[in-house]
């Protein structure tokens, strides 16, 4: 294709696109965040989410009245905050009930506490599976719980673009299997599993599942009552938009509650919680998870970012995500694949994330060019880069114009010219 020719695919593409912002029903949430350079493009939403305009007012009234002001006297209105806004990431993005989410400390930590608690309800039983598209804390973390416990983890080999066949995990699940940890989104390549076809296959074989939907939270709608999860944990600075270092939260469902016991026994989890009593003694319900005093200022962020979400709606989220994808994997087809580019990602939107990744042999040397172009992506080590369409803040002919970057980026490296 000419130079000429590409310029008027792209000039087309993009008179398409304005087309599609304009009756686009989510356009309006743009205007919630924070975009301090409107000529760059992010779209590395599946690494940090962006800053939403309300948080900074939130975690200004938060410091100077409820912390400056109040000091002390305000902490009893803290103290259900890992529950209250629990509820709201159950209600508005995991399809699950109040009183089954809390959230608290970090992702990697939350997983210890629920794996552990697995196993011991398991603990007749000796193997952990996991698959090695799993991102690698929850490798490193049931790796260290399997070691603890006496027992073994079992690997599963997941195809690197298209994600873990569940005729391997079938095959595998024994009455020897005490949990199987998953990933919902596969971080690297945005395969997007059937998490209900998997409860079901764990659950025929008396084992637990333990979900990580880090990178599927607010991303793609789940129904984690409906699906009969057990388990889950999930990052909150990803599509929940709670900033840098976030708080995870943790899914328990409630007919599990009483029957497990988790490994970090704080106060925060104690039945009398004030009464500062000798003996630990877990309370009933999911607060019986929690450990310590929540991160009040990080949770209060968190809340900001949870209420953008609930205002857009899942099913809104989902169909503007399936469309901006489908678009950047057409143009990525059209303009990417001539200059070395392949799919790293399933082929069918509908079995991804939000996130496309590509392949290209000379990635590492390409994204600090892209970079440069104004083009946020990520890089993943050796040969792979990953673009985010977070579907509440980009808009489509974001999509157009980031292609046609990461096109002549590529070129002018290549020594193919503009």
């Amino acid at each position: 294709m000419t130079d000429g020719q590409l310029a008027g695919t792209i000039a087309s593409a993009m008179e398409e696109a304005r087309g599609r912002d304009a009756e686009d029903v989510l356009a309006r949430m743009r205007d919630r965040f924070v975009t301090a350079r409107p000529e760059a493009i992010y779209l590395n939403g599946s690494s940090l989410g962006r800053l939403p305009a309300p948080t900074a007012d939130r975690l200004a009234l938060m410091v100077n009245e409820e912390w400056g002001t109040n000091l002390a006297e305000a902490r009893t209105q803290w103290l259900d905050l890992s529950e209250r806004i629990g509820d709201s990431i159950a209600q508005h993005a995991l399809g699950a009930g109040p009183g089954e989410v809390v959230v608290g400390e970090c992702t990697s930590v939350q997983l210890y506490k629920l794996a552990v608690a697995a196993v011991r309800a398991r603990s007749e039983r000796g193997t952990i599976i996991t698959a090695d598209d799993n991102f690698p804390t929850d490798r490193y973390v049931l790796d260290g719980v399997a070691a603890d416990h006496g027992m073994s983890v079992l690997t599963l080999p997941a195809h690197a673009d298209t994600g873990l066949d569940l005729d391997a995990l079938r095959a595998a699940l024994d009455e020897n299997v005490a949990l199987v940890s998953l990933s919902l989104v596969s971080y690297r390549s945005s395969a997007l599993l059937d998490m209900a076809e998997v409860n079901r296959l764990v659950h025929d074989a008396g084992a637990l599942v333990l979900w990580d939907l880090s990178h599927a939270v607010g991303a793609v709608p789940i129904e984690l009552e409906d699906t009969k999860a057990d388990l889950a944990v999930g990052s909150g600075y990803k599509h929940l938009y709670g900033g840098p270092g976030a708080p995870a939260f943790l899914y328990v469902r409630r007919t599990l509650q009483d029957r497990l016991r988790q490994p970090i026994q704080g106060w925060f989890g104690h039945r009398q919680q004030l009464e500062m009593l000798p003996a630990y003694e877990p309370d009933p319900t999911v607060r019986r998870f929690q450990t310590g005093f929540p991160p009040v200022l990080s949770l209060t962020a968190l809340a900001a970012g949870i209420g953008l979400v609930g205002e857009a709606g899942m099913d809104a989220l989902r169909a503007k995500g399936l469309a901006l994808a489908e678009m950047l994997q057409d143009l990525v087809a059209e303009h990417l694949f001539p200059v070395g580019y392949t799919l790293a990602s399933p082929p069918d939107a509908w079995r991804r994330g939000v996130h496309l990744t590509l392949r290209h042999a000379d990635a590492s040397r390409i994204h600090p060019l892209v970079s440069r172009a104004d083009l946020a992506i990520d890089h993943m080590a050796p040969d792979l880069l990953r673009l985010s369409a977070t579907p509440l803040n980009t808009r489509f002919t974001d999509i157009v114009e980031a292609v046609d970057r990461i096109r002549m980026v590529t070129n002018e490296f290549l020594g193919g010219g503009g």
